[in-house]
C-alpha cells in the first residue's frame, strides 16, 4: 500500500493537536496497535512543538508543513518549518539540551523521537528552516491481535 498526505498549518501551539489527529487518522489504514499510534502521535507532537517554539519567534505568518508517506507498511513523516534553523544539530539532538530554558522545556524532544521511531534525520540551515524526517515500520508483529 502506498499513500501520501501533506498539510500546511499556522505555527500556533493550538495546532499541535490538529497535527497529531491528522497523522493518527491517516495512518489508521495500517491498523496500528495502540502503542504504535501513541508513539506516532507523541513524535508528531514533539516535532511540531519544536518547529513552533524554536523555529519561529512569534511570526504571525509562519507555517509548519507536515507530510506523511505510507510505503509498504512503513510510515515516513516530515515536519518542516522555514524558521530560524538550528545552529548546531548535533548539540540540539543531545538529551537535555534546550535553547529555551526559560520555558521550562525538558530538552528531550529529539531523544523521544529517536526512541519511538526506527530512523530520524534532522536537516537544518540557519535562516532557512528545519526538516525532521522520521520513519517507522508498522505491523512488524504480524501475530498481534487487531480485533
Amino acid at each position: 500500500m502506498n499513500n501520501y498526505m501533506k498539510v500546511d498549518f499556522a505555527a500556533k501551539s493550538e495546532n499541535e493537536s490538529f497535527a497529531r489527529v491528522a497523522v493518527a487518522s491517516f495512518i489508521a489504514q495500517l491498523d496500528p496497535t495502540v502503542d504504535e499510534l501513541t508513539e506516532i502521535k507523541t513524535v508528531v507532537s514533539e516535532a511540531v512543538t519544536n518547529a513552533i517554539i524554536h523555529g519561529y519567534e512569534e511570526d504571525e505568518n509562519a507555517l509548519v508543513t507536515l507530510e506523511c508517506h505510507i510505503r509498504d507498511g512503513e510510515v515516513e513523516l516530515k515536519i518542516m518549518d522555514q524558521g530560524r534553523g538550528i545552529e548546531n544539530v548535533d548539540e540540539a539532538t543531545q538529551p537535555m539540551f534546550t535553547s529555551k530554558p526559560e520555558l521550562e522545556r525538558s530538552g528531550m524532544g529529539f531523544t523521544i523521537m529517536e526512541n519511538f521511531m526506527d530512523d530520524i534525520t534532522v536537516d537544518s540551515q540557519m535562516s532557512y528552516g528545519t526538516t525532521v524526517t522520521m520513519r517507522k515500520k508498522f505491523n512488524q508483529n504480524e501475530t498481534a491481535y487487531h480485533g
